[in-house]
């Protein structure tokens, strides 16, 4: 924590000064104001060499991983369950936790409720740590007085949320890397391999075959513009970052990725999982479904099949069944929805979505082994007709030289 020098008044209107820690100047004035002081000024305190390293630890700071999310949530229902006080909990979870951000927040949350906010609202001003489905679950919890069991839900949720992430990744490993190696080859050969067959080519002053002046073509354009070629590619992946940053840049990059081959449908069936699974957890702990609707679809990481959620949202406040405004949207299977009608019908709509969820996971675990085989041959075949360009274009001219040496 930071150390604030802070000027106040009291109720009386007399001035008030002193030094406190906090997390954060906001912090300091929601102390003062539960004690009934009126904030007037508050500056940091400490020398240079204290900014300087405040400044290196904000450089330094991560956001927190799931895993650290998850961890905290099942220490945080491991302590309250066993009737440690909030404050006390989140308190030592601060101390011992190894993301320098997410202890930040955690003692700022720890001013926040001192001052006397709820625990969902201290966490909401954090939402880049807290998301709102975090948010909203702690909500429920305090509202029916079963804040540890929310924590519970929260932490296997999040469990789930990294093994599915973390299956996704290790599946497109392979190919990536392998394609990163591949153009880093294609690099050094034309900048530096193919130059110098060309020189040798070109002292015997013979007329070359086609593929030859093709990777001689290649190689001088690579070698005279490669600084031209990096800055445009750093433009490009720049101009393209700035873009998807934007709502309807994201939108578009979220539904294109639902329709790369190979890969688009294992990244919706990804998706629906963590929609079901997600819709599951809120359900269970007491959210109303319009408004779980509404959490779940900033929490599917995916814009467009976000909007259909929220279109799912609107249908049901309108009237309308869950089964049928899931229907409109086209996202779901046959067999899907008519779990869904089931779970409607019976009163179970939390338990269907979960096996919902356990479907589609087992689907995308399906499609990520068969996409490494299905990914293998087109590999094979990228890399060997790169390098049957690379030898019929270096090894002709060869042969033709031979030749040209034997008829002398």
């Amino acid at each position: 924590m930071a150390e604030f020098a802070y000027k106040a008044r009291n109720a009386a209107g007399e001035a008030v000064e002193g030094r406190m820690e906090a997390a954060s100047a906001e912090g300091v004035a929601a102390r003062l104001q539960g004690a009934g002081l009126i904030p007037v000024e508050i500056t940091e305190a400490g020398g240079t060499g204290a900014s300087w390293d405040r400044l290196w630890e904000k450089l330094n700071e991560r956001p927190p991983t799931l895993d650290d999310l998850a961890l905290m949530a099942r220490q945080l229902y491991a302590l309250l369950h066993a009737g440690v006080p909030i404050l006390r909990a989140l308190t030592g979870l601060a101390e011992t936790t190894r993301n320098p951000l997410l202890a930040r927040v955690l003692r700022d949350v720890v001013v926040e409720i001192e001052s006397g906010r709820p625990l969902s609202a201290a966490l909401n001003r954090h939402p880049g740590v807290f998301n709102s489905l975090f948010v909203s679950m702690i909500q429920v919890g305090e509202a029916t007085g079963r804040v540890d069991e929310a924590f519970l839900q929260l932490s296997a949720y999040l469990e789930k949320e990294k093994e599915l992430r973390e299956r996704i990744k290790s599946a497109l490993r392979y190919p990536v890397t392998v394609i990163g190696f591949v153009l880093v080859a294609l690099a050094i050969l034309n900048i530096y391999v193919i130059p110098q067959f060309a020189r040798l080519f070109t002292s015997f002053r013979a007329e070359l075959p086609l593929p030859t002046r093709i990777l001689i073509a290649t190689s001088d354009f690579f070698v005279h513009y490669w600084p031209f070629m990096l800055l445009a590619l750093v433009a490009t992946v720049a101009a393209a970052v700035r873009w998807v940053a934007t709502p309807a840049g994201r939108r578009a990059w979220d539904r294109f990725k639902l329709r790369i081959p190979l890969v688009g449908g294992i990244v919706l069936r990804a998706t629906l999982a963590r929609f079901a699974r997600a819709f599951a957890v809120s359900l269970r702990a007491g959210v109303p479904v319009a408004q779980a609707l509404g959490v779940v679809a900033l929490a599917v990481d995916n814009r467009w099949v976000g909007e259909q959620v929220a279109a799912m949202r609107n249908g049901v406040e309108r009237g309308d069944s869950l089964t049928r405004t899931a229907n409109a949207t086209g996202l779901f299977t046959p067999l899907v929805l008519q779990m869904l009608a089931v779970g409607e019908e019976s009163g179970a709509v939390d338990d269907l979505l979960e096996q919902v969820a356990g479907f589609y996971e087992r689907e995308v675990d399906y499609d990520l082994r068969r996409l490494a085989a299905a990914i293998e041959p087109v590999m094979l075949v990228l890399i060997g007709g790169l390098v049957l360009i690379l030898a019929l274009g270096i090894f002709l001219p060869m042969w033709d030289l031979i030749d040209v040496v034997k008829g002398k």
